[in-house]
This record gives structure tokens, C-alpha cells and sequence, in this order.
């Protein structure tokens, strides 16, 4: 298989990258990992990978058709998987703008060229041919306490522009395998955590905050609830959808771990203590700070993964426990890669250029 990542230089591509190219008796003969490198792009996830002969980085956009068809057409790729994407409710919040142009525009135009290069495949390469579209359960919207979690055939009521441009993008995907043909699949995630998640995320930013003494900010009341899904279960599903998932469908991806915000971060404390203990010997319980809440701010979040369970045998191998003591684990051996992220960021501010 030749195949095209979008976004692979992100939390949750880079991980599916390093997965697809560490794998005993990979069929991978090329990847092309095509990325913008916007402020959550780091080349440095793959760096380790960059002397792998399969492995071609390509610094680009998935909104230029041209460039998008000639990588097509040059490494002959079998398969995409849409990674690309802004991600971050609170950004969506403050500026809009850019996650319709990402999300919305640029996944329309990955189609328009992806649907160029199948239509012009011969018969067998067509028939086996797929793009992957990787979204989120947050264009279901919000769910109360004693609701049922999320399948597939719940509507999509996104509550945030963040959710309203992948709820956006999920539509066109669906549309163009109705109205083309084109063989799409769509994989909905709960939220992700583990190595190499950008420090603006909760999981990351509690660790790291924690570490540096700063102030552990959980909004509201702490009681927000989500389905924590480890990268790399997740990284495994999208693999198994990709070779075995029925053309046109969609598969909800959970991890089955309901938490409060709140208690994600006294767990996170708890395990530092452990690990990393502060130098007063207090507790970095004294570091959570409650802070305003986010506007429109969804509840819960819940993923029923029944469907890719039952069709393809998919299991996440982490429980909450593990994954998270696995991931402060990596972050406290990985301090030097969180502080070359901030340093960047920091001189990006300097130049006057944002964050």
C-alpha cells in the first residue's frame, strides 16, 4: 500500500504515522505525510522516523488541489487518511475563521482532487482504493447525565464553530461517496490522549503546568464529562476501518473511560506526587485553580463503539489507568520536547506574529 496521511505531523497523525511504520510485517511501501505545519504541527514527532526510506514528509496544504494531485499521481497512493484539521474549541471560539478554511474548504478540495486521481485509476486500483476521514464526537453535541452515549445515527448538533466545521466536512465526505461513488469512511473519536499531544490540551497542560509550578486552570466546576480514548488504540482502529470498514459508513471510536474534567486532573496530581514529587513535599493538589467557565460549553461527551467492535474486532487495549500513568510517564521523560514547543511559541510572539 502507498499511502497519504494529511496532518501527520499532529498529536493524533503522528502517532498513527509512527504506529503504521513501526509495525512488524507492515504492507506500507511508501507514506507521504503531507502537513502545513500550523502552530500544532511538529515535525519534531517524526523526527526519529525521517531516515525510514517508506517515509516522504511534504511540507503543504491539503487546500491546494495541484499539489495534492501531483503527489497523487507520483507515488501512485492507494489510500488517504484526512488527519488535517484545527482542533481546538477554545481557538474556534476566539477566531472561526481559520477552522472553516481548514476544515471545510480544505477537506473539499483534498476531495475534489482525491476523487480526480480514483476516477482515472484502472478498475482494480479503483475498486481497492479509500480516503479515510478522521473526525470527532463533538459534532453530536452535548449529552445530559443519564443519556445514552452517542452511535452513528444520532444527529449532529454541533455546539461549537470547531464542531460545526467538522460536522461540515463529515457531510461532504458522505456526500461525495453518494454522489460519486467515491469510496469514503468515517471514524468519530472521543477525546485523545497520550505522547506528543500539543501542551494547549488539558492532559498535556496539567502535566507540564503542574511541573513548572504554574496554576492547574479547570473550568467551571470541573464536572465536564468525556470519554478518554488512548492515541494509540485509537491509531489502531483508524487502521482496521481503513482495510476492513464498509465503504460509506461511519465508525464511532471510545475509549470507554467517562471521566470529570476535574478528576482527570487529581488523578494526573496523584501520579505525580508519585513520580515527581514537588519540592516543598506538598501536594500538586494545591495548584488547581477554578477558572470561568467556556462559552456554550458541552456537558458530556460519550462514544458507543458497538459497531466497530461487533464488525471488526476492535478493542481498546488501555483502560483509563494505564493509559494515563503511561502518558505522564512520557511526558516526564520527554520534558525537553514540551520546552522546545513553548520556546517556539514564545519567540512566534516576539516576531509579532501570534500564537
Amino acid at each position: 500500500m502507498n499511502l497519504l496521511v494529511t496532518g501527520g505531523c499532529g498529536f493524533i497523525g503522528s502517532n498513527f504515522i509512527r504506529q503504521r511504520l513501526t509495525e512488524a510485517g507492515s504492507p506500507l511501501q511508501r507514506l507521504v505525510n503531507l502537513d502545513v505545519l500550523t502552530y500544532a504541527g511538529n515535525p519534531a514527532n517524526l523526527a526519529d522516523l525521517a531516515g525510514d526510506p517508506r517515509y516522504v514528509f511534504v511540507h503543504g496544504d491539503i487546500g491546494d488541489e495541484a499539489l495534492v494531485a501531483r503527489l497523487l499521481a507520483e507515488h501512485h497512493i492507494d489510500a488517504i487518511v484526512n488527519f488535517a484539521a484545527e482542533s481546538h474549541v477554545d481557538r474556534s471560539i476566539d477566531s472561526p475563521e481559520p477552522f472553516i478554511q481548514t476544515n471545510v474548504v480544505g477537506t473539499l478540495r483534498l476531495l475534489n482532487a482525491a476523487r480526480r486521481h480514483w476516477s482515472a485509476l484502472p478498475a482494480g486500483a479503483k475498486a481497492a482504493f479509500r480516503f479515510l476521514h478522521v473526525s470527532t464526537d463533538e459534532v453530536y453535541g452535548t449529552l445530559h447525565a443519564g443519556d445514552a452515549p452517542w452511535n452513528e445515527e444520532c444527529p449532529y448538533e454541533p455546539n461549537s464553530p470547531y464542531a460545526a466545521s467538522k460536522a461540515a466536512s463529515d457531510h461532504l465526505v458522505r456526500s461525495f461517496q453518494h454522489t460519486y461513488g467515491f469510496p469514503t469512511l468515517t471514524t468519530n473519536c472521543s477525546n485523545n490522549y497520550g505522547p506528543y499531544h500539543f501542551p494547549e490540551k488539558l492532559i498535556p497542560l496539567v502535566i507540564l503546568n503542574a511541573l513548572e509550578g504554574k496554576p492547574l486552570p479547570v473550568y467551571g466546576d470541573g464536572q465536564q464529562i468525556r470519554d478518554w480514548l488512548y492515541v494509540e488504540d485509537h491509531a489502531t482502529a483508524i487502521w482496521l476501518v481503513l482495510q476492513k470498514g464498509r465503504v460509506g459508513e461511519t465508525y464511532n471510536v471510545g475509549g470507554l473511560n467517562e471521566r470529570p474534567n476535574l478528576e482527570i486532573v487529581r488523578r494526573i496530581c496523584q501520579l505525580l506526587n508519585a513520580k515527581s514529587p514537588r519540592a516543598d513535599g506538598q501536594s500538586y493538589d494545591r495548584q488547581i485553580t477554578f477558572v470561568a467557565d467556556r462559552p456554550g460549553h458541552d456537558r458530556r461527551y460519550a462514544i458507543d463503539s458497538t459497531k466497530l467492535r461487533r464488525e471488526l474486532g476492535w478493542a481498546p487495549r488501555e483502560n483509563f489507568d494505564t493509559g494515563i500513568e503511561k502518558t505522564v510517564d512520557w511526558y516526564l521523560r520527554h520534558r525537553d520536547w514540551a520546552a522546545d514547543i513553548t520556546q517556539r511559541r514564545y519567540q512566534r510572539q516576539r516576531l509579532g506574529t501570534g500564537s
